[in-house]
């Protein structure tokens, strides 16, 4: 455990909880968070929509954090199809290369377009309802910024404009009088701010989409000082809009504000946060683009092929969360006849809305659930275990502890999470990566690998030894007491020494090619699973067998049964063939345990061929897989070294270990090798050809059959 967990630091995975390392290896479902998880955490405000005026595009944009990269663009255009072409390719590496926009957009001009009086309420609102900071540091000279990534992105975006929310606060007279924090519950958050200069106070809110447009009355003209009424239709135009914003991958934001006349300057407890967010007046709507990591389509097609369903848990729109979760991998580019798309993908109030048996009768839990609440989080936690799944849930805010610790791996964001998620978790990432939960599940399958191999060497060894001593009771000299097979210190030698380093050893081995390719691991059957127990018991029965009978063929062979006098004390002439059985017993013993550590690399596969990989590159890839593990390779060797010292330095052989040198016996030593590895090799070949004792460890995710949770 102790390797295991400096493998985990290494690859940014902290853990909290021992337990968590085994049950690591048992995940069969991972549900994650999108923002700075599946994706980079660096947004960029890509399109901003003002109604009855045009779309704003920030194209070229190579650093999130620098609102002097790229340039906005500005169309008078609002319908859907010239939104469509005029980004079609939301990515930011062709945004950056494209040079050409769509034909049916206005003339486009490098530099920034004319702030109008809507627009310029549109940014104060994103700039002022927002706790990110954004500066440029003259001594390191680059930007930095400090928040929440989405509200570093409006910020930035208000920066291009000069309208940043320390200019407006310093230059324009805005003064904060009270702030409504974000609510995970309602999806928004407001402010009260105060202007100085002509003294009027307004609301800004920003939020999600639905819930914002929920409390508007009225939506910006083309004149800020002109509203108009917030009707039907134009309420359908701002979802249609959303939709195709949305459908781009952009995370969809709506701002808003109103005027408000009688607020305290004091205090907030006497004005309620339902009084201030109601009657407002939508301003527009910002797309927010936050492209995938890199490695996360990689990370989530390793998921598949371990036998691990990863699902999606966001707030962000249910068309947002659809696109990203289908260039990570995560929802299939063409959903199958049998899965349709709202099958695969819900929203938290159509998940929240079914009762348990209804969300027992669905064939599938849903891959993405957008618009997601904390309790929604626990609700599909408390869902997989009814179906039997071992799960992991992220999270990083302090309404997400339950459900942290509800799931069976709670895993918390070391850099974005609060210190209350990171004490309900079991694990911490500290890159908020989701690569390093799937490098965390493989480091957690190689332990309980190697947890297995450790147990299952030492155990047999014992096994072997108990059957070596127990009937070696029933040989007996003349006086009528039993000759020991071993002397009490070679067993002490043994176990001690020759037996305990491969163990060690076998705890380090390096996860195989194939740890990734097989489903996840029973974690109700744990590490004594019926293969270890059988294996246990074949191989030190045959280690027990040929060990015996390498003694009684010396003694009751060529020794002609003669067993000496009181041989367990002292050497004597009527001793010399018992000692002489003991040293090829303690030799044979020794190196039987010495070549189990290599044969249990693999429970199932032969020893000269361990790992597929090495298997195809080489015809006899023997020792390089051997070698690959360097502690168990010098350990085996020098164990099998150290045999020779202890049967021939005179003295040490006869007075301590009870045996002496032999000479011919060595080839009944090297036969009773020859034939328990031929043992092995039988035995593995039969779990193989008949799929015996098959607890995953052999099988690969191709093979099962695919009706998984």
């Amino acid at each position: 455990m102790v390797v295991g967990m400096t493998q985990m630091r290494k690859r940014k995975v902290v853990i909290r909880q021992l337990s968590a390392l085994e049950a690591l290896g048992g995940v069969t479902n991972i549900c994650s968070d999108k923002t700075g998880t599946l994706t980079q955490g660096k947004m960029i405000t890509r399109k901003v929509w003002i109604p009855s005026s045009g779309i704003y595009t920030v194209n070229g944009a190579e650093e999130a954090s620098d609102p002097t990269t790229g340039y906005v663009s500005f169309s008078t255009s609002a319908s859907n199809a010239e939104m469509v072409s005029q980004d079609s390719n939301i990515d930011e590496k062709a945004d950056a290369s494209s040079e050409v926009l769509s034909e049916k957009t206005s003339e486009v001009a490098r530099k920034t377009p004319e702030v109008t009086s809507a627009l310029e309420s549109f940014l104060e609102s994103t700039a002022l309802c927002n706790l990110a900071t954004v500066r440029y540091d003259e001594q390191k000279h680059r930007w930095q910024t400090v928040g929440d990534p989405t509200e570093i992105s409006l910020q930035v975006f208000a920066h291009r404009f000069q309208f940043g929310k320390r200019t407006l606060e310093e230059q324009h007279g805005w003064s904060q009088l009270a702030e409504y924090g974000f609510d995970s519950g309602i999806k928004r958050m407001s402010v009260v701010y105060t202007n100085t200069s002509n003294s009027k106070t307004f609301v800004f809110t920003k939020g999600a989409v639905e819930r914002i447009l929920d409390l508007c009355t009225t939506v910006v003209g083309p004149d800020d000082a002109k509203s108009q009424l917030l009707t039907q239709s134009t309420k359908d135009l701002v979802l249609n809009q959303m939709n195709h914003l949305a459908e781009q991958g952009l995370r969809v934001m709506a701002i808003a504000r109103r005027p408000i006349t009688d607020f305290p300057t004091q205090s907030t407890i006497t004005y309620p946060r339902e009084e201030v967010e109601k009657g407002l007046t939508l301003l527009g709507l910002a797309g927010l683009y936050d492209p995938p990591r890199l490695e996360t389509k990689d990370a989530v097609s390793e998921c598949t092929t371990a036998g691990i369903k990863v699902h999606m848990l966001t707030g962000d729109h249910p068309a947002t969360a659809s696109a990203i979760a289908r260039d990570v991998g995560i929802l299939p580019s063409q959903p199958s006849t049998t899965q349709s798309t709202s099958a695969l993908v819900k929203t938290a109030a159509e998940f929240d809305g079914m009762d348990d048996s209804q969300i027992d009768a669905l064939p599938s839990l849903p891959l993405v659930i957008a618009r997601c609440a904390p309790n929604t989080k626990t609700r599909m936690i408390a869902a997989l275990h009814r179906r039997h799944a071992f799960a992991a849930m992220t999270g990083d805010g302090v309404n997400d502890a339950p459900s942290l610790q509800a799931a069976d791996v709670g895993i918390a964001m070391g850099q974005a999470g609060s210190d209350v998620a990171k004490g309900a978790a079991d694990i911490v990432l500290t890159d908020d990566n989701f690569a390093s939960i799937v490098n965390a599940i493989s480091e957690g399958r190689r332990m309980f690998d190697n947890i297995q191999k450790f147990v299952l060497h030492l155990l047999t060894s014992n096994v072997g030894e108990v059957v070596l001593l127990i009937v070696g009771l029933g040989m007996q000299d003349e006086a009528g007491f039993s000759v020991f097979p071993l002397s009490p210190l070679s067993i002490l030698w043994i176990n001690m020494l020759t037996s305990s380093f491969p163990a060690f050893g076998l705890g380090k081995e390096k996860a195989g090619s194939q740890i990734m390719k097989r489903p996840p691991h029973d974690t109700k059957k744990g590490v004594f699973t019926l293969q270890i127990i059988v294996d246990m018991i074949v191989y030190g029965l045959l280690m027990g067998a040929l060990t015996l009978l390498t003694f009684v063929t010396i003694v009751y062979g060529p020794g002609g049964g003669d067993l000496g006098f009181d041989c367990n004390r002292s050497y004597g002439e009527s001793c010399h063939t018992v000692f002489r059985a003991r040293a090829a017993v303690f030799a044979e013993l020794t190196f039987l345990i010495l070549i189990s550590a290599w044969e249990f690399k693999s429970l199932r596969r032969s020893m000269f061929a361990l790992d597929p990989a090495t298997s195809k590159a080489s015809k006899f890839p023997f020792f390089q897989d051997v070698y690959s593990n360097k502690f168990l390779f010098f350990a085996v060797v020098i164990g099998a070294a150290s045999v020779f010292p202890a049967v021939y330095i005179p003295g040490l052989n006869t007075d301590v270990f009870k045996h002496v040198g032999i000479g011919w016996e060595w080839g009944i030593v090297f036969a009773g090798l020859v034939i328990y590895v031929m043992g092995v090799e039988g035995w593995k070949a039969v779990k193989r050809w008949a799929g015996l004792l098959d607890d995953g460890m052999g099988i690969t995710v191709e093979n099962e059959t695919k009706g998984q949770v």
